[in-house]
């Protein structure tokens, strides 16, 4: 099912009351084109491979039960843009309206990894800005079925999750389903652990910095 932008944005979290064992996850889904987001997404929502899509924008909402708990997921399939994620009005939306992101890069395309890393940069970089100290990635390498072509090792795949403090999965949308459901459990799970941490003022960090500056230059002027 797609839903609009306007009305997927308003989803949130209830753990109160009757519907306390409800959850809404608004994830993104990036990477750049051919890697299989689309692909990856629509077998998580519907269980069947399709390999071929056009560059369409789509935001699918998907009802199940993790761990117990139902949970609603908004899914936003973006097409790859060239400019950096955080720059433009409507990257920079996406990155305030998502709880979760799934980095997607081709074993098969090492461009696709490197584009990765730069987006995971910039993504905790924004949400840092915005005073989210924990920001729920998964980082998937996808195509594990075309591992004769492979050009990115699974090592540097669990590298880059480690030094970015990352989920990794490497899967196959192609050929297994199960692979494609942990992705989004697991993204779930960080989701939940991101929603019980302390979260701080936006801009804290600057505010700090520009307080301390004020002591410091108060201290020198009666000196």
């Amino acid at each position: 099912m797609v839903l609009s932008i306007s009305n997927a944005a308003q989803f949130s979290i209830d753990m109160t009351g009757p519907n306390a064992l409800k959850m809404e996850a608004n994830i993104v889904v990036l990477g750049t084109d051919n890697v299989g987001k689309s692909a990856l997404t629509v077998r998580f929502l519907t269980r069947r491979f399709i390999g071929e899509y056009g560059h369409i924008e789509s935001i699918y909402r998907h009802n199940v039960i993790v761990d117990g708990r139902e949970v609603t997921f908004s899914i936003w399939d973006s097409p790859y843009s060239q400019e950096q994620y955080w720059e433009t009005p409507i990257q920079e939306k996406r990155v305030q309206w998502a709880d979760g992101f799934v980095l997607v890069y081709s074993i098969c395309d090492r461009a696709s990894f490197n584009a990765v890393a730069r987006l995971v940069q910039g993504i905790k970089a924004k949400k840092d800005f915005l005073g989210v100290e924990k920001v729920p990635v998964v980082i998937v390498g996808n195509k594990r079925d075309l591992h004769h072509r492979r050009t990115v090792t699974s090592e540097e795949g669990r590298l880059l999750a480690l030094t970015t403090d990352c989920q990794f999965y490497e899967v196959s949308a192609a050929e297994n389903y199960h692979g494609v459901l942990m992705v989004f459990h697991g993204l779930t799970d960080r989701i939940r652990e991101s929603r019980s941490a302390v979260k701080k003022p936006a801009g804290i960090k600057g505010i700090v910095k520009t307080v301390s500056a004020v002591f410091t230059r108060r201290r020198t002027d009666s000196l």
